[in-house]
C-alpha cells in the first residue's frame, strides 16, 4: 500500500530485516493535513473504493483495508451495500449539521428567537465555515480547534468568544445524540475561550446629564426616554408598547411583548426571558409625561404604539430613527459614550440606590438570575462621595 505525506506518496508495508520497505498488494492510506488517515483501495472491478470515514490511527485504517481484502477473499464483498450502510452512519459535514441545528434549535422548548438565528448564522458563514463547514464532524480535532481559535477574527475578541461557544455548543450537541453520538467527544474546549472582558465600560449617567438629553429630544421621543431611564426598559419593549398597556389609574406600565429585527423584518415576540413579562411601576413624577404623550402623539385604539415609525404610524421603530435624534441630544449633555441601552443600565442603578433588594431589581428588570441583575449595581462617585463623608463624620465623633 502507500502512505501519502503531505502530497508525497511514499512505499509502506511491511518492514524487512535490512529495512527496506515492500509494497503491500492490497489498498492504500494517505496521511491528511488534519493528521488523520483516509484508506482506499480497487476492487475486483478495478474502481477505486474509499473509506466512509477517516481514522484517527494508521494501524485502524490498515485495520478496515484488512476487513475489506477478506470481503473479497471470502466472496462475501458487497461494496455498494457497505457504502449504503457506512454513509449512513458516518458523521455528516459540519455545514449541513450546523444548518439543521440552527433550524431545529430548542431552549426551553422554544425555537431560537428571530434575531438568535440570525446571529447564528451570521457567525457560522463569516468565521466558522470557511474553515470547518466542509469538515466531517468526527475530523474536527483538539489541535485544530486550538489553531482555528488562534487566528480568527483578529482584534475582534467578542466576536471570537462567540464564535467559539457557537461552534462549541453545536459539537456538544453531536457529542450527545441520543441514541447514537455522532463523535466520541467535544474537540472544543478552550478554558476561558467563550467570555470576554467587557469592552464597554459603563458609566451610569447623572440626573443633570439625563435632563439634558431629554431636553434635547423632539417631543415625540421625551417619553421614550423617560422610559428608558427610570423603568429601565429595553428598546424592543418600549418600541412594542402600546396604549392598552399602559394603566394610568394604578400608574403601570405592563411589559408581555417585544420586537426585534432580522433577516430585514420586525418580529414581534414574548420579552427576552419569561421574567421579561413583568408590570413596572412609573415613578409619579412621569404620570404627567405619559398623560401627554398619549394625548398628543399616540391613536386612540388599544393597540396604537406608543412610539412608531416616524413615518407610518402602524410600523414599528428601527433603531437607526432613533439614532437620529438621540445621538446629538446625548452630545449635547457631552456624554457621546452613552449607549442607548445604558439609559436602561442608569435606571438599574438608580433603582439600586433607592435600596431595592436583589429580588427587587430582577422583578423590575425582567431578569431571571441574580448574576444579570448585579451588574447594574454600580457604586456611583456621588454614592461613594457620601460614603466618604460618613466615614469622616466618624472621626469626628
Amino acid at each position: 500500500m502507500f502512505l501519502v505525506i503531505e502530497g508525497a506518496i511514499l512505499m509502506a508495508g511491511n518492514t524487512s530485516r535490512n529495512g527496506t520497505r515492500t509494497r503491500r498488494g492490497f489498498g492504500r492510506v494517505e496521511l491528511l493535513k488534519s493528521g488523520r488517515y483516509r484508506a482506499a483501495y480497487t476492487g475486483p472491478d478495478h474502481r477505486l473504493y474509499r473509506a466512509p470515514q477517516t481514522f484517527a490511527a494508521k494501524d485502524d485504517a490498515i485495520a478496515w483495508l484488512s476487513a475489506r481484502r477478506a470481503e473479497i477473499s471470502l466472496e462475501l464483498w458487497a461494496p455498494e451495500a457497505a457504502a449504503r450502510a457506512a454513509a449512513k452512519a458516518a458523521a455528516p459535514v459540519l455545514r449541513e449539521y450546523a444548518d439543521d441545528w440552527v433550524t431545529n434549535r430548542r431552549t426551553r422548548g422554544r425555537e431560537l428567537r428571530p434575531k438568535t438565528r440570525y446571529q447564528y448564522l451570521m457567525l457560522l458563514e463569516k468565521f466558522i465555515n470557511p474553515t470547518f463547514g466542509d469538515w466531517t464532524l468526527d475530523q474536527i480535532q483538539p489541535v485544530d480547534v486550538n489553531r482555528w481559535y488562534d487566528q480568527v477574527a483578529p482584534g475582534r475578541e467578542h466576536m471570537r468568544a462567540q464564535s467559539y461557544s457557537l461552534l462549541r455548543t453545536i459539537l456538544n450537541t453531536a457529542a450527545t445524540e441520543r441514541p447514537h453520538p455522532l463523535i466520541p467527544y467535544n474537540p472544543v474546549h478552550i478554558r476561558g475561550a467563550g467570555s470576554t472582558a467587557r469592552v464597554h465600560r459603563v458609566q451610569p449617567a447623572s440626573l443633570e446629564e439625563l435632563n439634558i438629553i431629554v431636553d434635547e429630544l423632539p417631543p415625540r421621543y421625551k417619553l421614550m426616554a423617560l422610559l428608558a431611564m427610570w423603568c429601565a426598559l429595553r428598546f424592543g419593549e418600549l418600541t412594542e408598547l402600546r396604549r392598552g398597556d399602559i394603566d394610568i389609574p394604578r400608574g403601570r406600565v405592563k411589559v408581555r411583548r417585544a420586537v426585534s429585527r432580522a433577516f430585514g423584518e420586525f418580529f414581534v415576540g414574548p420579552p427576552k426571558s419569561d421574567a421579561g413579562i413583568r408590570d413596572v411601576a412609573i415613578p409619579p413624577h412621569l404620570m404627567p409625561f405619559v398623560e401627554a404623550h398619549l394625548a398628543d402623539h399616540v391613536g386612540g385604539e388599544r393597540d396604537a404604539l406608543l412610539f412608531p415609525a416616524a413615518a407610518n404610524s402602524d410600523h414599528h421603530m428601527a433603531t437607526a430613527t432613533l439614532y437620529k435624534v438621540y445621538y446629538p441630544a446625548r452630545r449635547a449633555a457631552g456624554r457621546r459614550d452613552l449607549r442607548w441601552h445604558d439609559l436602561r443600565h442608569t435606571g438599574a442603578v438608580l433603582a439600586a440606590q433607592t435600596g431595592a433588594t436583589l429580588a427587587e431589581l430582577m422583578g423590575r428588570l425582567g431578569h431571571s438570575t441574580p448574576g444579570a441583575a448585579m451588574r447594574y449595581q454600580h457604586a456611583s462617585e456621588d454614592r461613594d462621595a457620601e460614603i466618604a463623608r460618613r466615614l469622616s463624620k466618624l472621626v469626628e465623633l
